[in-house]
């Protein structure tokens, strides 16, 4: 898949509207309640010393990407087989976005449309994107970025100008110490959102070789992380933490009440695209790394294997029989269990072996 490699500024937008992607459909932290700013903030932090784990996984070794790198330093059988469970793990991510995405434009847009025939239909329009290429994704994130940008402000500025803004909702700060925060933080929070960002070992290679790579990456999470913070505690400002818990889709709810002066109304519809973009940036870039990998495992072009993926992802979509069921495996099972092992594991892992080998290497040399 060798193509143009990318500017710095177009990976960190595509960075920032994957990290936004559906994290703006739940409530995270929710089992904190008022203090779930409080969680999401522990969470980025975390999601940051992962982040700067990722950098420095990368700058050992600028050229190769993630699959490259396990190949190389973990061994040809035993890192071929954790390639596979990579491409597995970025399949599985891509197969729960375009449920999200299905299921949200069911529930807001069109409710008498089959949720299967959404599905397919973004399928189709996903994997004719990725026939493309990375190149053609990472503009594509580019010309959406100011829309994102201005969609979420609109809203922002809208929920306190129209009264819903209510500060008092947060308050108590720490009713319950600091247990019940860290026990919704770890590993919940970092395994959703922040944690995914491990997919970028994919695309850090491809970029233009630039120094300042490592500080604008970590500025832009960090600009990200903060904004994400925000947003969610809209929906304690807005609902209270007793609805905005209880409430499947809180965001929506709270966007949902934004009346001004018989203009800005029905703003629901804004926010219902800004998570279908989201989510189809978040689906393409996992179902991208997919098929990166499988590239580079099997030497077979990366085009041959849209078709089958494209399949595999909307299969795996649709094994969940109702959205209850889908959210309570993602949520709680696989977050807690599956998904550490391919963001924190695996990484801290390949970092350890690779700095074991180099003291090796350079004691061996030092000997000589």
């Amino acid at each position: 898949m060798r193509q143009n490699s990318i500017r710095v500024s177009e990976l960190i937008i595509c960075m920032s509207l994957f990290e936004v992607g559906s994290t703006t459909l739940f409530l995270m932290g929710a089992e904190a309640k008022q203090d779930a700013w409080l969680v999401m903030l522990i969470g980025a932090l975390a999601g940051l010393l992962l982040l700067m784990l990722h950098l420095a996984i990368h700058h050992q070794d600028p050229e190769l990407d993630l699959f490259m790198l396990f190949r190389r330093y973990i061994g040809k059988y035993v890192g071929t087989t954790i390639n596979l469970l990579f491409v597995m793990y970025f399949t599985y991510e891509a197969s729960r976005s375009l449920r999200d995405l299905g299921e949200v434009t069911v529930l807001a847009l069109l409710r008498q449309t089959p949720l299967w025939l959404i599905m397919l239909i973004t399928i189709m329009v996903v994997s004719n994107t990725i026939r493309y290429g990375y190149k053609v994704l990472f503009l594509f994130s580019l010309f959406l970025f100011p829309f994102f940008v201005l969609g979420y402000t609109i809203i922002t500025i809208l929920i306190p100008a129209t009264g819903l803004f209510h500060f008092e909702n947060s308050l108590p700060i720490l009713e319950e110490g600091w247990k019940p925060i860290f026990k919704a933080a770890i590993p919940e929070l970092i395994s959703f959102p922040f944690g995914q960002i491990v997919l970028f070992l994919v695309f850090y290679p491809l970029v233009h070789k630039d120094r300042n790579l490592t500080k604008t990456v970590i500025f832009a999470y960090s600009i990200t992380a903060l904004s994400l913070i925000f947003i969610n505690q809209l929906n304690i400002f807005v609902l209270g933490p007793k609805i905005a818990v209880d409430s499947t889709l809180p965001l929506l709810e709270a966007v949902q009440l934004i009346e001004l002066a018989d203009v800005f109304e029905r703003m629901d519809a804004l926010f219902t695209l800004l998570l279908f973009l989201g989510l189809i940036i978040k689906m393409s870039l996992f179902f991208n790394g997919a098929v990166i990998g499988l590239e580079k495992i099997t030497g077979v072009g990366f085009k041959k294997w849209i078709f089958p993926l494209a399949a595999l992802i909307y299969g795996l979509s649709s094994l969940s029989p109702n959205f209850t069921h889908h959210m309570v495996i993602g949520r709680k099972i696989v977050i807690n269990t599956w998904f550490p092992i391919f963001q924190i594991v695996l990484p801290l892992f390949l970092f350890t072996v690779i700095i074991i080998k180099r003291r090796k290497k350079t004691n061996k040399q030092s000997s000589s």
